[in-house]
């Protein structure tokens, strides 16, 4: 049986990159992901005067070597697997030094190689775009409302600590679903609505 196609985000969806750390070393702090409530850490963080110094030294690193998938992620996709086809719909630039982001590209496909099984996500479903309203599914997950596709009937937004201050009512107006409201428990959340949702809609939300 043809299966509901789910767009699913990466950063802050599937992990955290390595930015925080990056940037508690470069600045000798001890910040945690908490503590911030904007989208860019480093933009956040690092003074305008020293973004520069602050881009040449993250230049040569692997914001993806050492991380870790969220807690729950890879159980739940898997699971998700069986009522979706997958696709990791993703950008890898870094806006604050778009030259130097083919390192973000490898680094992040390489690590959902790594960590997600080949017959639960295929590397043929990664998509490295900066672009994704151009793609069309089912479903998507986010956890920037500007990613939305206003034309994909199911939205969740996935919690994180950049997107805590939105309200209900600016969701519901876009059509989209708040997966709760913290990341910790995040996947226990999405799977359910999203395990809900295929159960109550058939395939053929869009033509094919």
């Amino acid at each position: 049986m043809e299966k509901l196609k789910l767009l699913l985000d990466v950063d802050e969806v599937i992990c955290f990159s390595g930015y925080l750390e990056f940037v508690n070393e470069f600045l000798g702090t001890r910040y945690t992901i908490d503590d911030f409530k904007t989208y860019y850490i480093d933009g956040e963080a690092i003074p305008e005067e020293r973004m520069e110094e602050f881009n040449q030294f993250v230049s040569d690193r692997n914001p993806y070597e050492n991380k870790l998938p969220i807690p729950g992620a890879i159980e739940a996709i898997t699971r998700l697997s069986e009522l979706y086809d997958i696709y990791l719909c993703s950008d890898c630039r870094n806006p604050f030094d778009v030259g130097n982001s083919g390192r973000v590209f490898k680094g992040k496909f390489d690590f959902l190689f790594r960590h997600i099984p080949q017959e639960v996500v295929p590397a043929k479903n990664y998509i490295l775009t900066g672009t994704k309203n151009i793609f069309k599914a089912d479903v998507q997950v986010d956890d920037l409302v500007k990613n939305f596709d206003s034309e994909i009937p199911g939205k969740f937004l996935f919690p994180s600590y950049h997107n805590g201050g939105l309200t209900d009512e600016e969701l519901k107006a876009k059509g989209i679903v708040r997966a709760g409201y913290d990341w910790r428990e995040g996947w226990v959340v999405l799977e359910k609505l999203l395990t809900d949702y295929a159960k109550e809609h058939k395939p053929s939300v869009l033509e094919r």
